[in-house]
């Protein structure tokens, strides 16, 4: 039953009713009480959950989306516990959501993110990120080894350096879409670190979202028909050649997630 209040207005001896207190609106208020309980990792679960309730391969979430993870994400970082080691190289993932956890020199190999959009979000330490976009309407997979010594010719793509730089944190969320941003990356831990690391949506091999690893040689080290760059510029380009991945070259196991317990509605 809901619960009738009236306020007499003393000069005009009018009267008003304030809103029946309805079932929906004890349901709202019950809403807004879980949403401040609610832990930081579970707040990104949800939150992800909605931004990507729609979304596919190469559909990138509204700027507003966007702004909205990024800011789970800053409380997340001033908050997370549960981790490794600080000298532990391992790999938390549960749902969407992976936690790379590196030594010093620690590497995760250069790859790609097909038609994804993904946050990255340094936790704690400094690390080294190199990221890489595909030039367009340039020929590929025709390419000369400039090396007259050796008879291979790879199949090499042109990519231009989109990010070289050290992150310490704090900092600021790394965004990669699936055409721009640095959809190709490499990490290299410069003191041990971690990075937590949002997919949307995440790798799925019946999907067409395959992670592919990649060499990156220099500019000058094949030549390809029209295909050329200034001088000055030749260090921001790099030819990228698809590679197996070995189980060395991936030196990183799992670990068992043992923070907040994370609810599925």
């Amino acid at each position: 039953m809901g619960i009738e209040t009236t306020l007499a207005d003393r000069k005009g001896k009018e009267f008003c009713e304030l809103p029946k207190v309805t079932n929906s609106n004890s349901k709202a208020r019950k809403s807004r009480r879980r949403q401040k309980k609610m832990s930081p990792v579970q707040k990104l679960f949800e939150t992800c959950k909605e931004v990507f309730a729609s979304g596919g391969t190469g559909i990138v979430p509204p700027s507003r989306d966007i702004q909205r993870i990024c800011s789970v994400l800053v409380v997340c970082s001033s908050r997370w516990s549960a981790l490794p080691s600080q000298e532990q190289r391992a790999l938390i993932f549960v749902h969407r959501m992976g936690i790379f956890c590196l030594p010093p020199s620690g590497v995760i190999p250069l790859h790609n993110h097909p038609g994804m959009t993904v946050f990255s979000k340094l936790l704690f330490g400094t690390m080294h990120i190199k990221s890489y976009d595909w030039v367009a309407d340039v020929p590929h997979n025709t390419s000369t080894n400039v090396d007259s010594s050796t008879d291979t010719t790879p199949d090499v793509r042109l990519a231009k350096v989109k990010v070289d730089s050290d992150f310490t944190a704090p900092c600021n969320t790394s965004i990669l879409y699936p055409a721009d941003g640095g959809n190709m990356h490499c990490f290299t831990a410069v003191t041990a670190c971690a990075v937590l690391d949002v997919l949307g949506p995440p790798y799925s091999d019946p999907d067409g979202r395959h992670c592919t690893y990649y060499h990156a040689f220099p500019f000058s080290d094949f030549s390809v028909d029209g295909v050329t760059v200034p001088e000055e510029e030749k260090e921001s380009y790099a030819w990228l050649q698809e590679r197996e991945i070995l189980l060395e070259d991936l030196p990183v196991g799992g670990a068992p997630y043992t923070g907040p317990k994370i609810v599925e509605s």
